[in-house]
Order: C-alpha cells, then sequence, then structure tokens
C-alpha cells in the first residue's frame, strides 16, 4: 500500500501549496494527487489556483507522481483536455495521471451553459473520455453528440500512456466507470459503503488501482482538530445532489451556517490521537484500497506533514 499527499487548491494559495507538496515529497509521501477548481467551497477557504499550472511546476520540482481530478465537457472542451493531459504525459512519462469526472455546478455554471441533469451530464462525460482516449491514440476526431470536435488531433503524444482514472462515489457509478477506467479513486464513507464500491468496481470488471481520498483533521489537541474541521469543512458535508447543483461559495456557506462538528465527523476524521488515525486509516486500507490519499482539511500543512511522515505513515506500510 502507498500512502499519498492530497493538495487542495480551494485552501490555500498555489504558491504555498507548491512548497507544501515538495515538504511532502521530502517527507516521504509516496505521491501526490490534487484537486481543479474553479471556485472554493467556501468563501474562508478562499483559494483556487489554475491547477494544470501548479501540476507543471510540481511535476517539476519533485519526484512524485501526481494526479487530479478533472471534469471535461462543460468549462474544459474534451479536444483542450486531451492537449493538457498529454503534454504533462510527455514531459513526465509515467508521473501523470487523471481522473475524469461528470462535474460540480460550483465549476461549471461560469460558462453560461445549462447545467445538465446527472444521466446527461454522465453521458457527455463518457463521450469525452472516448474523445481523450481516441486523440491520445494519436488519432483525427471529428464527434457530434453531447459534446462537439471537429478534426481535432495531438501533435505532442505521451510515449507512455496516461491512466485515465473513474472518479466514484456511489455503488452505481463504480460500477459504470469500470466500462472505461484505467483505475478507481473515490473518498471516505462509512466502511460498509467503501466495501460495496470497490466491490461493484472490481465485479464490474475494473482495472488498476483503488484509491480513496482521505478527509482528516488532526492537531495537538481535540478542541484544535475540531476547530479546524468546522472551521474549514463544514460545507463539504452535504449529500448528492446538493454537492453537484449549488453554485457559489455563499450558497454553500448559507448552507453550512448551523451545521455542527458531529455533522462534519461523518465526512472528516477528527482526532488528536494518532494512534486512532493509524487504526482507522489501516481499517480504510484494508478494504480493498491500494493507495491511501492523505487530505489534511487545515490551511497549513506543515505540521502535519511532519507528524504523519514521522508516526503514521511507517505504521500504515
Amino acid at each position: 500500500m502507498r500512502v499519498g499527499f492530497h493538495a487542495s487548491h480551494e485552501q490555500i494559495a498555489p504558491s504555498r501549496l507548491l512548497h507544501d507538496v515538495q515538504h511532502a515529497a521530502r517527507a516521504g509521501f509516496d505521491m501526490a494527487m490534487c484537486s481543479d477548481h474553479l471556485a472554493p467551497w467556501s468563501e474562508r477557504q478562499g483559494h483556487s489556483g489554475y491547477t494544470w499550472s501548479w501540476l507543471g511546476a510540481a511535476l517539476a520540482t519533485t519526484d512524485l507522481a501526481l494526479g487530479c481530478v478533472s471534469a471535461p465537457g462543460q468549462r474544459y472542451h474534451p479536444a483542450v483536455h486531451a492537449q493538457k493531459i498529454a503534454t504533462l504525459a510527455e514531459m513526465f512519462p509515467g508521473r501523470f495521471w487523471v481522473a475524469l469526472g461528470s462535474g460540480e455546478a460550483a465549476n461549471e455554471h461560469v460558462t453560461g451553459d445549462r447545467w445538465l441533469p446527472k444521466e446527461e451530464r454522465t453521458r457527455r462525460l463518457e463521450e469525452c473520455v472516448d474523445v481523450i482516449r481516441r486523440l491520445l491514440a494519436g488519432e483525427e476526431v471529428t464527434h457530434d453528440g453531447l459534446v462537439c470536435v471537429d478534426r481535432a488531433r495531438l501533435w505532442d503524444l505521451p510515449a507512455q500512456q496516461p491512466l485515465l482514472v473513474g472518479p466514484a462515489v456511489s455503488v452505481e457509478s463504480a460500477a459504470r466507470v469500470a466500462a472505461w477506467a484505467d483505475g478507481l479513486v473515490t473518498l471516505n464513507q462509512p466502511a460498509e459503503t467503501l466495501r460495496q464500491v470497490v466491490e461493484a468496481y472490481r465485479g464490474a470488471g475494473g482495472r488498476g488501482t483503488c484509491s480513496l481520498q482521505v478527509h482528516l483533521s488532526w492537531a495537538p489537541t481535540e478542541a484544535e482538530a475540531e476547530a479546524i474541521a468546522l472551521d474549514q469543512w463544514r460545507t463539504n458535508v452535504f449529500p448528492e445532489p446538493v454537492c453537484w447543483d449549488t453554485e457559489t461559495p455563499a450558497a454553500f456557506d448559507a448552507m453550512a451556517e448551523h451545521v455542527g462538528i458531529d455533522a462534519v465527523r461523518g465526512a472528516v476524521l477528527v482526532s488528536a490521537d494518532l494512534g486512532w488515525h493509524r487504526e482507522r486509516l489501516a481499517e480504510l486500507a484494508a478494504l480493498g484500497f491500494d493507495d491511501l490519499y492523505l487530505h489534511h482539511v487545515g490551511q497549513d500543512q506543515t505540521r502535519f506533514i511532519d507528524t504523519f511522515a514521522a508516526e503514521v505513515l511507517p505504521a500504515l506500510r
């Protein structure tokens, strides 16, 4: 099992986040992943740098494998998306992957296009995956459907094809992405749900690694760990379709005004006890995950990186 660092663009300025991922590499994290947002979930988070510029800098200044979760089809045309993917994969062979999702209104509404119902967004994603794969294979692509492509071709192709990973939260989505994905990535939920997600993906023929992004909050005291989680992640507790369809940080903040720590604990592993974190993470890995990506939901990553590298990662390995 490998343990990676999650870089949260919504919470940390890109210059600071670059130092954080470099720090994580030096400290001994095995790999890293990041988000790809135009807007944060909350005005308190207050950041949202451009992932693709940052990825080039992060790949060039560390030896980590890096990936991101990104949504083609509305904010990103699939031909443009394919070019970005191909360029990073050509420059850094075998070190870049991307998880292709159906998107969230918080990032996609800015185009002014209609926000499609979930099933249409999923079909649009599947069309985009097909277009991107064909372009990465060197084809000239014309496509007319939920997305349109006119005689697109990539002129710089990677020698090694990057992994196109399927992000899925529900059992149904995990089984569906298995048809095209080179791996699965999901996020922490109740253990039985996660077990079913992995089983659905593998049962539908899903190949590659299964990865889990784990939201957690650690600090030297329980009160501080709770305060960090409540301040930074109480806007991230809403189920589907609310999390998909809400458009602005101000709206998320209004909905989260009365969210308490008990609700946040449902989405974040919160504790000052490093032994407790080791046990929870080991239990999650045992559900069938090859890779864990740890996301400390605080905005200061230094103390988390140093402490978990010394006290948690060796035990997990």
